[in-house]
């Protein structure tokens, strides 16, 4: 490598070598150019040398020691650096670890309120199918009740026989429908109507009233007394005041023809002589009289006119016959007994098949319907 100070020395004396011809015509030659042997002398040259090695040896050093203390501070910037990530990457494990705890409990958590959601869900779907089951519409309810009203009428004609009962469900019925205002409900209560003025038409008949006053006559039957006891009322007694002046044996005559009157009696009869019942057979005809009482009782419940009348008339010709009419008992008995007898008693009476027919197709037709909405009924969910 060449010495740059040289090489300009070189340049500068080869360039003034050039130049050397454009002046020869004014000038005289000059002398031969200096050629460089590539040595300096001997004092510059090593001096130089040495300083220049001195100056890079120092700028060697220099930058040697610049670039180890930026790699030193580089070092420890890095490990400072690793440190914080070190720990940064501990804690947000230690955050992952808890977040994934966190996450797994949570996920429990939601799975555990999702069962209970489900299962609050069924219980809600549950209470609500029995709330519909329970409180169904009001339609529903005047129909069944309707239907309740219905039933106990008829068993009340069937069974008792109590018209006015019966007559009073009825109407009680076409009135909860007459409220209602349904065009479904118009046969059943044209139905109704039928029966109510079938029902109007009939004889009153005190079943209840005629029973009792039956029940009262047989209570009776065994205060009555029998015709074959019958005793004549005893004569008003004379008040005879005692005279002064007649004599002991009138009086004695008087006494003795008091006496003799009282046991002969004389009698104008009225009617036939009454029948001799012995004493075992008192307890039979009393019995039997009972019997027929309890016969005319079944006859009225069951309505049976025929065997109603022909019982109470068997009871009172036993009346006339065996017991004392002249009793105010057996009068009174036997005005009872005329007055039952001529009460007006239905042949037949009616039923209530064609209403609760209708009733039966009425319910029938609200099974049948699309979510019940023929009785009012909510619809199915």
């Amino acid at each position: 490598m060449s010495d740059p100070i040289l090489s300009d020395t070189g340049r500068t004396a080869a360039s003034e070598g050039v130049r050397e011809p454009a002046t020869a015509v004014d000038h005289p030659p000059a002398a031969a150019p200096v050629r460089w042997s590539g040595r300096f002398p001997a004092g510059v040259s090593r001096g130089l040398l040495a300083a220049t090695l001195a100056v890079a040896a120092l700028i060697s050093l220099a930058v040697w020691l610049d670039a180890r203390r930026t790699q030193q501070l580089l070092r420890s910037e890095v490990a400072v650096r690793l440190g914080q990530v070190d720990a940064s990457t501990q804690v947000a494990g230690k955050a992952q670890t808890q977040l994934a705890t966190d996450l797994r409990d949570a996920q429990a958590k939601i799975a555990l309120l999702e069962a209970r959601v489900s299962e609050s869900q069924e219980q809600q779907a549950a209470l609500e199918a029995l709330y519909r089951d329970l409180a169904p519409s009001r339609d529903e309810i005047a129909l069944t009740e309707t239907e309740q009203v219905l039933l106990v009428a008829s068993q009340q004609l069937q069974l008792a026989g109590n018209v006015t009962s019966a007559l009073s469900a009825l109407q009680l019925a076409d009135a909860k429908l007459q409220r209602l205002d349904r065009p479904q409900f118009l046969p059943l209560r044209r139905a109704l109507a039928r029966d109510i003025d079938r029902l109007k038409a009939m004889p009153f008949v005190d079943v209840p009233g005629i029973s009792l006053k039956l029940e009262q006559t047989l209570a009776a039957v065994d205060t009555l007394p029998l015709a074959m006891d019958e005793r004549v009322p005893a004569p008003a007694a004379q008040l005879s005041t005692p005279d002064a002046d007649v004599s002991s044996w009138r009086r004695l005559v008087r006494e003795l023809w008091a006496d003799v009157r009282q046991l002969i009696r004389i009698e104008v009869a009225d009617r036939p002589a009454a029948p001799l019942v012995p004493p075992p057979q008192q307890y039979f005809l009393r019995e039997n009289l009972k019997l027929r009482l309890l016969s005319a009782r079944i006859g009225l419940l069951n309505r049976d006119d025929t065997g109603f009348k022909a019982d109470i008339g068997a009871a009172e010709l036993w009346l006339r016959q065996y017991f004392d009419t002249r009793a105010r008992a057996v009068q009174a008995m036997q005005a009872t007994l005329k007055q039952v007898a001529a009460t007006p008693m239905a042949a037949d009476v009616p039923d209530l098949a064609r209403t609760l027919e209708a009733m039966r197709v009425l319910r029938l037709a609200a099974e049948r319907a699309p979510g019940r909405s023929a009785v009012g009924e909510r619809p199915a969910r």
